[in-house]
């Protein structure tokens, strides 16, 4: 058996036998995947793992070998992490270091627990709206809170992607013209 430590992002991006991002799996995964023929490396990671008879590069991102054809969850799921990467670890409402949650409609005058009505706060903004709205307030949102959308949500999550799988999840940011 290989001797597979954790390394730094200890990570690797699984694509469909089309080049379409599945999952991500722990590079001991990714590392059998590959032993057992039933993915082929597409990109290297840092590191060698090594065994009593061979040596293999760390699979940062691995092809399988057949098509899975793969149901998709047509959401994202709603999590405490992910909200704070979806609002960038920031308060909405000041801008500054997000510490908890907060509800834009309160809870308990009949807000949802979804999406749309779910926010990162700092801890004072969160205290001091109460259960209140923040129009009450007369406090603005800079952007209506949305549901997270596109492939590196679906696949990754709240997760921070490997620089290396850009080509793959489409994270390269658009060229100014």
């Amino acid at each position: 058996m290989p001797d597979i430590r954790p390394t730094v992002g200890s990570g690797a991006l699984v694509l469909n036998a089309t080049y379409e991002p599945l999952c991500v799996v722990s590079v001991r995964r990714a590392a059998i995947l590959v032993l057992s023929a039933k993915a082929v490396c597409v990109a290297d990671g840092d590191g060698i793992l090594h065994s009593a008879r061979s040596a293999l590069p760390v699979p940062s991102v691995v092809r399988l070998t057949r098509f899975v054809r793969v149901p998709y969850r047509t959401h994202v799921g709603l999590s405490r992490r992910a909200i704070f990467a979806r609002d960038g670890w920031r308060c909405a409402y000041c801008r500054g270091p997000a510490e908890t949650i907060d509800h834009v409609f309160p809870r308990s005058r009949g807000g949802r627990h979804a999406w749309e009505n779910v926010v990162a706060a700092c801890a004072r903004c969160n205290h001091t709206k109460g259960d209140k709205t923040p129009a009450e307030l007369g406090w603005r949102l800079p952007a209506p809170p949305t549901a997270p959308k596109g492939i590196a949500w679906r696949v990754l999550g709240h997760r921070a992607p490997d620089p290396r799988w850009v080509d793959w999840l489409d994270l390269r940011e658009p060229e100014a013209a």
